[in-house]
C-alpha cells in the first residue's frame, strides 16, 4: 500500500467573493489555511500569482518533512474533464479559463478541478458522513443549491463534466422565476437561503395574522431572521420552513428513485434550521416514494465543519490522482 504519511495536498475553493485555501494531510487534518479575495483580479494570471504568493511560503515551510502530491480546486462551473472553468456567471473571468493548465505550470505539481458541489461530495466520502458509502447524494443548501451524486463509488460527471445540477431541476413547473437563470420553478428558487427569504416575503404579503417577521422591512429579511423568528415560536416563520421542507422532500423523492442512494447528506447554512426543515423534508420525501424505496434512505446532516468543508473537499480530489497519469 502506498505510504501517504509524508504527503500533503493543497485544497483551493474558489468562490465568487473569496478564495479559501489550505494544506491538508491524508487524514483530513488541515495543517495551515487562509483566504484571499477572488474579486479584484480581472486578469486570471494576476489571480493565480496572488494565490501562489500566499501558498508558496507555506509549502516551503513544510517541504523538509512532506512532499506535495497535488492541488485540488473546487470552483463554480469547474469542469473535471477539461480542467477549465466554463462561463461561470459569478466570477470576473469570462469565457473558458484553462485553470488546471495554468496552475500546474505555476506550481509545478499536478492539479485537478471540479465544481464546488462535487468537491464537497468527494470530501464527505473521504472525511465525513459518507465514509464507506458507495451510493449517496450530497445536497448543499446555501445561497444556492448544489449537489454531487455518487453511484457505485464513483462521482457522476456525465459526458461533459456537468452532471448533478439537481438545484436547477424544475420541481414546480411554471413556478417562481429564478433570479439569474430565468428558469421557472427550480429547486434552488425555493430551497436555497435566497428562496427561503422569497417565501417569507410572499407569505407576509398574503397573511393577515400577526408575525414577528412583520417588524422587518422586506429588504431586511434574511434566512437568519426567519430562523430566529421560528425559534421564538412565530407561526409564519415555521410555515416558511414547512413549505420549504415539503418542496425539498418531494424533490429528494425524485432523486432517490433515480439513483437509489444509501443516504442523502445535507450540508450548508440552511440546515442550521434543524428539525424545522428536516421533519417536513423527511415526511414529504417518504410520502412521495414508491414502497420499494420507503424507509431505506438515510437523511443526514454533513459531518464536515462548514468553515473547512470546501478546503477538505478540494484537497480530497488529490488523493484520487493516480500515480502515473
Amino acid at each position: 500500500m502506498l505510504d501517504l504519511s509524508n504527503q500533503l495536498a493543497i485544497g483551493i475553493d474558489i468562490g465568487g467573493t473569496n478564495t479559501k485555501y489550505g494544506i491538508v494531510n491524508h487524514r483530513g487534518e488541515i495543517i495551515q489555511k487562509g483566504e484571499l479575495k477572488t474579486e479584484g483580479y480581472p486578469n486570471i494570471e494576476d489571480y493565480i500569482e496572488a494565490v501562489y504568493a500566499k501558498l508558496k511560503p507555506i509549502v516551503t515551510s513544510v517541504s523538509d518533512q512532506y512532499t506535495l502530491k497535488g492541488i485540488g480546486i473546487g470552483a463554480p462551473n469547474g469542469n473535471y474533464y477539461t480542467g477549465t472553468i466554463d462561463y461561470a456567471p459569478n466570477l470576473e473571468w469570462k469565457g473558458r479559463i484553462p485553470l488546471v493548465k495554468m496552475v500546474t505550470e505555476k506550481f509545478g505539481v499536478r492539479c485537478i478541478l471540479t465544481n464546488d458541489a462535487n468537491a464537497a461530495a468527494v470530501g464527505e466520502m473521504m472525511y465525513g458522513a459518507a465514509r464507506g458509502m458507495r451510493d449517496f447524494i450530497m445536497i448543499t443548501l446555501g445561497t444556492g443549491v448544489g449537489s454531487g451524486i455518487v453511484a457505485n463509488g464513483q462521482l457522476i460527471y456525465g459526458h461533459d463534466g456537468f452532471a448533478g445540477e439537481l438545484g436547477h431541476t424544475i420541481i414546480r413547473p411554471g413556478g417562481r422565476k429564478h433570479w439569474s437563470t430565468d428558469l421557472d420553478g427550480s429547486l434552488e428558487a425555493f430551497c436555497s437561503a435566497t428562496g427561503i427569504v422569497m417565501t417569507a416575503v410572499e407569505l407576509l404579503e398574503k397573511s393577515q395574522d400577526e408575525s414577528l417577521l412583520k417588524k422587518f422591512k422586506p429588504e431586511d429579511i434574511t434566512s437568519k431572521v426567519v430562523y430566529d423568528c421560528a425559534q421564538k415560536g412565530d407561526a409564519l416563520a415555521k410555515e416558511v420552513y414547512r413549505f420549504t421542507g415539503q418542496i425539498l422532500g418531494e424533490s429528494l423523492a425524485n432523486f432517490i428513485m433515480f439513483s437509489s442512494p444509501e443516504a442523502i447528506i445535507l450540508f450548508g447554512g440552511v440546515i442550521k434550521a434543524g428539525d424545522y426543515i428536516l421533519k417536513p423534508t423527511r415526511e414529504h420525501m417518504e410520502k412521495n416514494l414508491l414502497p420499494i424505496f420507503q424507509n431505506k434512505v438515510k437523511l443526514i446532516f454533513s459531518e464536515l465543519k462548514e468553515a473547512d468543508a470546501a478546503i477538505l473537499g478540494a484537497s480530497a480530489l488529490v488523493w484520487e490522482l493516480k500515480e502515473n497519469p
